[in-house]
């Protein structure tokens, strides 16, 4: 019998029947899940929350495409899609809240993480359950310019039951996890939607209580640029919210940025004007997020930075998560 050659193993006959065992009982275990759609939506959401994810929702295609524009639809991407899978991860640190809005409009995104978790859910339904799938581009419409997505990942989640239109914005809002960002998956492997949540979270008691004293909430009161209005009904649930969007635009989405930075540039005849048009901090600031491909782009944060939900919510707190793991309690309460 010939030795195993160099930097060859020799193969051990006992490890190999227990990989293969192992290879069996998975396959079987897969087999069954194939059969069982709620043992896949079991096995897809410990795949989600072991790599990062907060919730995990399943949403029924033809709802969204009852709701999505025209060419926006699921459909558009993945012709024969039968479910959409939403997930979403948590938001910034409690530490990250209490900086100034400079610094929470650099650190204050999760988004690494959705594309970590989308990704890998898409692989994982095709190589373990045989279907195809994709993860949904999160960006802008080539074809349409900067205000319009591809798809609406809020409409996904908020159909999947993870997230509840708010005050703030339309700001989707979880009860456990408060802001979360979100990502989506389609799949032409059919399984049971989740459906939409009972109730929404906003607006909190705090809120409906300053909402009757002074006609607004947080969110409408710290708004930077007064973007925010709506109303509350006598049962305390949302009757009415406005969002002026290219008032929030003017203040934080600066994809118009460089076309407006070179504009003015031409149009000014002072050399001085244009020198710090073209080289000054604020066009600094802006071609090094562009260049360096930083997502800062659109952030702001200040209603939620005092929303109640936002901040306070149960599962919102790393601090208080991790405590509650160890057994020890929930630091900070009672804390501003």
């Amino acid at each position: 019998m010939a030795k195993p050659g160099a930097g060859q193993a020799a193969r051990d006959p006992k490890r190999d029947t227990k990989s293969d065992a192992g290879r069996e009982r998975a396959a079987s275990g897969e087999a069954a899940a194939l059969a069982d759609p709620d043992a896949v939506k079991r096995d897809l959401k410990d795949y989600a929350l072991t790599r990062g994810a907060a919730a995990i929702g399943f949403a029924d295609v033809d709802l969204i495409e009852k709701f999505a524009p025209p060419g926006h639809g699921p459909r558009d991407l993945l012709p024969r899609a039968r479910t959409v899978i939403s997930v979403g991860v948590t938001g910034p640190t409690q530490g990250t809240w209490r900086t100034p809005a400079k610094v929470m409009t650099s650190i204050g995104t999760n988004v690494s993480r959705i594309y970590r978790v989308a990704a890998g859910l898409a692989f994982r339904i095709e190589s373990a359950f045989g279907h195809r799938a994709i993860y949904c581009p999160p960006h802008v419409d080539p074809e349409l310019g900067a205000r319009h997505p591809m798809q609406s990942l809020k409409l996904h989640a908020e159909l999947a039951g993870i997230g509840a239109r708010s005050l703030a914005g339309d700001i989707l809002l979880h009860p456990e996890f408060g802001m979360l960002y979100y990502g989506s998956i389609f799949t032409e492997m059919a399984l049971p939607p989740d459906g939409p949540m009972a109730e929404n979270p906003c607006p909190a008691p705090s809120c409906v209580s300053l909402y009757r004293k002074s006609g607004q909430t947080p969110c409408m009161q710290n708004c930077p640029v007064e973007c925010i209005s709506g109303s509350i009904d006598d049962d305390g649930e949302i009757e009415e919210m406005r969002f002026d969007m290219f008032r929030c635009a003017e203040m934080c989405q600066q994809y118009e940025n460089m076309p407006t930075i070179i504009e003015r540039a031409f149009e000014t005849g002072d050399v001085l004007e244009r020198e710090e048009l073209l080289y000054g901090g604020e066009a600094q600031s802006f071609f090094y997020k562009a260049t360096a491909g930083v997502d800062t782009n659109a952030q702001c944060f200040e209603c939620m930075r005092v929303c109640p939900i936002a901040t306070q919510g149960p599962q919102v707190d790393p601090l208080r998560r991790g405590a509650l793991k160890r057994g020890e309690g929930r630091p900070g309460d009672g804390e501003g």
